[in-house]
């Protein structure tokens, strides 16, 4: 792995950076404050390219390669956490899911208008009693005749109130346990299929996360993605590749946090001196600089080996683990730098800080990114 970009990854962050700062940034402190979903900037999004990352142009992508996909979400997260990971669950869990596991007749009918942006991704696995433990799914899916019909409730759905295209997970066997779990996609007008409800997150606002209940819904079987059985494998692969996005996004957080908390150390004078020459300001900045760092490289060591096609889950899992953490203790000190204004509703500081928790959280806590790294050791 060469330790640093080549010049085309250079100038395709450059632009994502252009467009994010032009596009995004204006605009985070209101996603924030409202927690509605940032419908024209995503659009916007999807006009620019970024919404069909991982897709080949063949079906109306814009794919590039691992490190300039880890480039782009960085530096929109930098901007906007909330479009940042709309965008990457999007990308890795939404369109690439159709993509990746869908035949033909499946790709040609849905991945074009996920690839473009027309439509919004989502990816449907949690339920009320099924988080970190995935296998354990309540809703099921039974055969009958053309149609599986499905029943159960999923929650925490991000860019559940817009996104129109499901990967939906569902158990076809429930003897059989995790390799009774199968992979629809669904489409949202589907009668049955209705949101119940909108979470109010602490951070990362705009997001929209929802919970739905399927009741009796007719899926057709010819949108089953892959073959019955394989479902949890699906999502297996699906967040290993998911994972270099989150990382990617704190990465984007910290960065942002870092970048403010030196400009600010710079410009706050107490003592008659910049608070940057203090030691104890110096020294965190330093250790902020030392872990960003790392994290990037550690995503783009992911990114590398998964467009190298070598097995990559322990790496995504450390990428993740490692600068979801960094995002919060980057985010967390940067509150520190600043004091009272760094703590002020309205500081992109604040903001920063709020952001940042969820990333230990979703698409794996740091608990389950442990399982699987201490799990390859083991193998």
């Amino acid at each position: 792995m060469a330790f640093g970009l080549n010049e085309e990854q250079k100038k395709f962050q450059a632009k994502a950076r252009e467009w994010a700062d032009k596009e995004a940034a204006p605009f985070a402190e209101k996603v924030d404050v409202s927690g509605e979903f940032p419908v024209e900037t995503i659009k916007k999004a999807g006009e620019a390219g970024y919404a069909g990352m991982n897709i080949p142009h063949e079906y109306g992508g814009h794919k590039v390669d691992g490190i300039s996909y880890a480039l782009a979400i960085q530096e929109i997260s930098k901007a906007c956490a909330s479009v940042g990971v709309i965008l990457a669950v999007h990308n890795s869990l939404g369109a690439f899911g159709v993509y990746h596991f869908g035949n033909e007749e499946q790709r040609k009918r849905y991945v074009p208008d996920l690839a473009t942006g027309k439509k919004v991704g989502g990816f449907m696995l949690t339920e009320p009693e099924a988080g970190s433990d995935a296998s354990n799914l309540s809703t099921t899916a039974v055969l009958d005749g053309s149609h599986y019909v499905v029943n159960g409730k999923k929650r925490y759905i991000l860019s559940g109130t817009h996104a129109e295209t499901f990967v939906l997970f569902a158990m076809t066997d429930k003897t059989k346990g995790a390799k009774g779990m199968s992979a629809f996609i669904l489409e949202r007008n589907t009668p049955g299929f209705k949101m119940t409800g909108k979470h109010d997150m602490m951070g990362v606002r705009g997001c929209s996360p929802a919970e739905f209940e399927l009741a009796n819904v007719k899926i057709p079987k010819e949108n089953l993605l892959g073959k019955e059985g394989e479902g949890f494998r699906t999502a297996l692969t699906l967040l290993d590749h998911g994972r270099i996005g989150i990382g990617a996004q704190g990465c984007g957080i910290a960065r942002a946090a870092l970048e403010r908390s030196a400009q600010y150390a710079k410009t706050r004078v107490q003592f008659q001196q910049p608070i940057g020459k203090f030691q104890g300001i110096s020294f965190a900045l330093a250790d902020m600089s030392a872990r960003t760092d790392a994290s990037e490289l550690l995503v783009w060591r992911a990114a590398e080996l998964k467009d190298s096609g070598a097995r990559f889950s322990k790496e995504s899992a450390t990428a993740k683990l490692f600068a979801s953490e960094t995002a919060r203790i980057v985010t967390e000190r940067a509150v520190q730098i600043h004091g009272g204004s760094g703590y002020m509703r309205g500081s992109p500081i604040e903001r920063h800080y709020r952001d940042a928790k969820i990333l230990e959280i979703y698409e794996g806590t740091s608990e389950v990114q442990r399982i699987v790294i201490s799990g390859a050791l083991m193998s």
